[in-house]
């Protein structure tokens, strides 16, 4: 367990926990992130097969944290994983390829192909990297800096486990604010009107404030 903040506890999320994380991104992440919304990806409270089995593949790694009240309800989660190089995007992005759920393909063929422009492993010299790839907040406890403090643990998990890079996807203004607030570097960055179709025509109609994708890092030693 780690350190409490507002009244929360702060733990590294084991397989017991894994049915009730799922159920907490269905109601927050899975609707409200900015691409899943401009897609219409699912509603509040469904699931997604796709989205659901990423998720848990990220679980997995036993690096992803979550604040937990007194009670036991989950406030917020932030869901971690290892990239082990370049050519794990690669091969994910090739097996995008085989998927028959649109909507879900187009949000990660950007993810995908922005991340295959740059190489966080070969600039420091790694041969993994700490991927923060999900961060939700339930809206009861919004507003209270626990964003930040989940992806603060997770630096501390990072630093205790060696790793040297910590990256992120950061797809909405309010992501990109508190990564940039813990010292992440944008190291690419894309803007949604000009990540466009075959036909010159935006993929993404993606609301204001968030107007773009920025890849973002930050060094650990």
């Amino acid at each position: 367990m780690l350190a409490n903040s507002n009244g929360l506890r702060m733990e590294i999320i084991t397989e017991p926990w894994f049915p009730e994380v799922i159920q907490h991104l269905r109601r927050t992440f899975f609707a409200d992130e900015p691409l899943n919304k401009a897609v219409s990806l699912c509603r509040p409270g469904d699931g997604h097969t796709l989205l659901e089995k990423h998720s848990l593949s990220s679980l997995r790694d036993g690096i992803s944290v979550m604040a937990v009240t007194a009670s036991g309800e989950i406030a917020g989660v932030v869901v971690n994983g290892i990239l082990h190089g370049n050519d794990d995007t690669s091969r994910a992005l090739d097996k995008l390829a085989t998927m028959d759920d649109d909507k879900f393909r187009k949000i990660f063929t950007l993810l995908y192909e922005e991340n295959l422009k740059i190489d966080l492993f070969e600039q420091f010299s790694v041969e993994k990297i700490f991927e923060i790839r999900i961060l939700s907040v339930d809206s009861k406890f919004r507003g209270q800096g626990l964003a930040k403090e989940l992806m603060r643990k997770s630096e501390e998990v990072a630093r205790t486990q060696g790793f040297r890079i910590m990256k992120t996807d950061a797809t909405g203004m309010f992501s990109q604010r508190v990564a940039s607030s813990l010292g992440f570097a944008t190291r690419h960055e894309v803007l949604y009107d000009d990540y466009c179709d075959q036909d010159g025509r935006p993929v993404f109609h993606v609301g204001a404030p968030h107007d773009r994708l920025k890849i973002m890092y930050k060094a650990l030693c």
